[in-house]
């Protein structure tokens, strides 16, 4: 029996750590985005020293990625269980910590434990933790017993090409986009239809029926007061009623709500929800795109920053086009990227690009074409 445990435990653990770590691998920068709002709301929970991690916190979310993909492999292949055992459930213990924290506080509604492949509900994440906890629990009180599948050199080989490639498609996936776009606004995505709920609303009504005391289930409002007395309702298909875009606004400069007209015929949209923060390294690949496809397409810029900041960035970079206001997180959901590029047609998303992969006039005009 224990056998059995030993090998469904390290299955287990090694391969949802792998998954886990992978679906984050593929976006660091939504882990980036996450572990910001964690330090933000430990910053105002336990004191302002944990906004001291906000700015690093694409580098922490990389170590912890990969730290997870390794320690997933290192339990697969029973590599060094004394100090693997002691590392995974160090990690179990912390990320259940911010599980729970969470959910009884309803702080973070989702835990980005699978980025945006599976949403989680913060309970579920916790109880998800939970689990893990007893199955890693199991593997750190035998860890001495464990022999290694493979030999030494093997084992460090493993471990370090692991490492070593983790990283590279880290780093790959930060200077270019997602290889896989589970988000909302990915290309072929109509984003209205986005912004609407998937099902109507299914009420289920509670009655009690006075002649006898039993409570009756109704999908309709039972009127005849005389034979049931109302006791209450309830929504039986919430989950299917939750619009997957909720928070998506542009507004002008004025304070002008021009949401609908972004929906409107082929739009090219800078995204640069932090002039401050904008990397500056491709710009001039970008002030050119501007300039050759100006009469040919309606272009905006979309940022987060205050009107004056944005202004002096527009200028001091030749950005020759209007710029509208939206929100910072849902400009980072857009486009994994700052400056980043999306074309949109009707509302329909049909190419996207990080300013290192900046596109050029035919191709953005092709695209828009077809």
């Amino acid at each position: 029996m224990r056998k059995i445990i030993d090998q469904f435990s390290r299955y287990f653990v090694g391969g949802l750590f792998i998954f886990s770590g992978l679906i984050k691998l593929n976006d660091p920068i939504g882990t980036e985005i996450k572990l910001e709002e964690y330090f933000e709301v430990f910053g105002q929970d336990f004191g302002s020293f944990f906004l001291i991690f906000k700015p690093y916190a694409l580098e922490i979310g990389m170590f912890l990625i990969v730290l997870e993909v390794v320690l997933g492999v290192a339990v697969l292949i029973n590599y060094r269980m004394e100090i693997t055992t002691k590392v995974l459930l160090a990690l179990i213990i912390f990320f259940t910590f911010l599980t729970f924290y969470s959910a009884y506080f309803n702080k973070v509604t989702d835990c980005g434990c699978f980025g945006d492949a599976i949403k989680l509900t913060p309970w579920e994440s916790f109880i998800k933790d939970i689990i893990l906890v007893v199955f890693i629990l199991h593997l750190f009180w035998y860890r001495k017993k464990y022999r290694p599948v493979l030999y030494t050199l093997q084992g460090h080989a493993v471990i370090g090409f692991t490492t070593v490639i983790s990283l590279v498609l880290g780093i790959y996936a930060v200077l270019h986009l997602p290889f896989i776009d589970f988000r909302a606004y990915r290309i072929g995505n109509n984003i209205p239809q986005q912004m609407l709920p998937p099902e109507q609303p299914i009420f289920e009504y509670t009655f009690l029926k006075k002649e006898n005391g039993k409570q009756i289930k109704s999908e309709k409002y039972l009127t005849d007061t005389l034979q049931y007395k109302y006791v209450g309702v309830e929504q039986t298909n919430e989950e299917k009623t939750k619009a997957k875009i909720t928070d998506y606004a542009v507004s002008s400069v004025e304070g002008e709500d021009i949401t609908q007209s972004t929906f409107e015929g082929p739009k090219l949209l800078f995204i640069i929800y932090d002039a401050a923060k904008a990397s500056t390294k491709n710009i001039d690949k970008i002030s050119s795109l501007i300039k050759s496809l100006d009469g040919k397409i309606e272009m905006m810029a979309l940022t987060a920053s205050r009107s004056e900041q944005f202004e002096a960035f527009r200028h001091e970079n030749q950005l020759a086009i209007p710029y509208y206001f939206a929100d910072a997180t849902v400009l980072k959901t857009i486009v994994r990227s700052n400056p980043g590029i999306t074309l949109w047609v009707n509302g329909t998303v049909k190419g996207m690009w990080h300013n290192n992969d900046t596109p050029t006039a035919e191709e953005v005009l092709t695209i828009a074409t077809e």
